[in-house]
């Protein structure tokens, strides 16, 4: 329904991880030590089955405890999955625990429709990890259809907020619900009708940053948090918990772990006091991608030998062709493009271009047919055989970036000012001008920036860290916009001579210099760049 990810999934299916499945139904307090033989609960996204197959073994030891009908209070589990595959394959999934259970048939309806267009409801729990489907994506009639019907849904909001307004609607008095979810709503312009909503008529008791974990079943890039909600008068305050480790999810809910913070549920003062807080445990240090940039990898082709050539001359249209960047080209400190160039099969809007229209391609894609055909890309949509794993974004040549071979023994970091597009082989940061770029790069070739790689990455042979991007989210760098100018100077002329002592030594100055007294500037210049953003 909203289009396919580079990795060949769907957008908004992301499946969460068991542990975190049982802490939010902890949190929420649905247990098997009371009795949910009346209680009803909602799953508005329900992938496979990770949320609802807890809820059924709960229910049903429940019932054994408490000797209400198992079969009657199966009823009261709702189930939304718009996905027809996954739908099949809940609906597998939930037979077969049922059978384990007892040879029990199966009375829990899916509805296989989109949430968002059902009627309302009324449900005392809902749990789940709605879908995160960026603006963008979403198909211009359901945008205009969810406007009308959201109050939420403005600027250009992901397709989670108005799930959370709408299973919020849901919940009886008292009721709960608990989300894992993207943090942004939290803090971006999109987030606030969301966040005035909550603050008027429920009470958000806990947020649970996850950012530092891995709460999915696959790596993808989401902040994540847990959300717990109640539909009641709203608290002055909610607790605020970071987790490095996901099994201290279940230590919260014992309270055997403390809160980092209270922060205060009035929609304005939301993202100072996470922007506060966030300063003052990382020391006002911020990840890349907090401050405005953005990670990603270079283009998998599924077939290097048929898309990536240096003697394309004569064989195929000029204008499919684009310089393409590779490791190779990055070594011994040392950056010499060899000429090696990317037969893009997509067009300037990212759409796959019509052989007919490029007559010298359709012939040499034709003859390396048997090679493309035999690709999993290509068994899946036959009648794109002659595509990319990754779609491709032309305009990515043009845009000043850093590049990052996945191993590298250089001890430069290099930028391509708006020339090549990454094979797949190199990591990229984009998202702002030349000189934040050149600031980050410097920053990166510091020994605080590579210990802290080192740390949290795996060495291969030789002690080369792994410039992966689910490493360097994790990194921690001085607010490049708080920065003073002299120091900036300071800094991009280091970079320039590629002089590593001096860049420590500015690094480990602003370290030092990073203190209490200068924290609310640094916060004012951080919240002025997120409102640009």
């Amino acid at each position: 329904m909203y289009g396919e990810r580079s990795n060949g999934k769907q957008h908004g299916v992301v499946l969460t991880k068991p542990e975190v499945v049982k802490a939010i139904l902890d949190l929420v307090g649905y247990l098997s030590d009371r009795d949910l033989g009346k209680v009803t609960i909602l799953e508005p996204a329900s992938g496979d089955g990770a949320f609802v197959l807890e809820i059924i073994a709960r229910l049903h030891e429940s019932s054994v405890k408490f000797e209400f009908d198992f079969l009657a209070a199966l009823k009261n589990v709702r189930l939304f999955e718009i996905d027809p595959t996954l739908a099949d394959l809940l609906e597998a999934n939930i037979e077969a625990l049922l059978l384990a259970l007892g040879g029990y048939p199966n009375p829990i309806p899916i509805i296989r429709s989109d949430f968002l267009q059902s009627p309302d409801i009324k449900v005392d729990f809902v749990v789940g990890n709605p879908p995160y489907v960026r603006h963008d994506n979403i198909p211009e009639e359901l945008r205009k259809m969810y406007r009308q019907r959201f109050s939420t849904f403005r600027y250009r909001s992901d397709l989670y907020v108005p799930f959370f307004e709408k299973s919020l609607r849901s919940l009886t008095n008292g009721g709960k619900l608990g989300f894992i979810c993207a943090n942004r709503w939290l803090r971006n312009q999109y987030g606030r009708p969301l966040r005035a909503l909550i603050s008027q008529f429920y009470s958000l008791d806990k947020v649970i940053d996850l950012s530092q974990t891995h709460p999915f079943q696959e790596e993808v890039i989401a902040y994540p948090a847990v959300t717990i909600m109640t539909k009641r008068k709203p608290l002055p305050d909610a607790e605020y918990y970071e987790l490095k480790d996901l099994n201290a999810l279940a230590q919260i809910n014992e309270s055997k772990i403390q809160p980092l913070a209270h922060l205060s549920t009035q929609e304005q003062d939301w993202f100072a006091e996470l922007t506060l807080h966030e300063h003052k445990i990382n020391c006002r240090l911020g990840g890349i991608e907090e401050q405005g940039f953005k990670i990603g990898i270079g283009v998998a082709t599924g077939c290097d030998r048929v898309f990536v050539r240096q003697d394309f001359a004569g064989q195929v249209e000029v204008e499919l062709l684009l310089p393409m960047i590779k490791s190779t080209d990055l070594k011994g400190d040392q950056f010499a493009w060899q000429g090696h160039q990317f037969l893009n099969p997509f067009d300037a809007k990212g759409k796959l271009i019509d052989l007919r229209n490029f007559p010298r391609a359709a012939q040499y894609f034709e003859s390396n047919g048997e090679s493309l055909r035999k690709r999993h890309v290509a068994r899946k949509k036959p009648l794109s055989w002659y595509r990319t794993i990754d779609r491709v974004d032309s305009t990515l040549v043009s845009k000043p970036k850093i590049l990052l071979p996945d191993i590298s023994g250089n001890s430069r970091i290099f930028i391509d000012f708006g020339q090549y597009y990454p094979h797949h082989n190199l990591y990229y940061i984009i998202g702002r001008p030349i000189e934040k770029l050149q600031l980050l790069a410097a920053m990166l070739m510091s020994t605080f920036v590579r210990n802290q790689l080192k740390a949290v990455g795996t060495k291969m042979n030789g002690g080369y860290p792994r410039w992966q991007s689910q490493n360097l989210r994790k990194l921690k760098l001085p607010i490049i916009d708080a920065v003073a100018d002299k120091r900036r100077a300071e800094l991009i002329g280091a970079y320039a001579r590629n002089n590593l002592s001096e860049i420590d030594l500015i690094v480990n100055e602003l370290l030092q210099t990073l203190s209490e007294d200068t924290h609310q500037g640094q916060l004012e210049l951080f919240q002025d760049h997120q409102a640009a953003q």
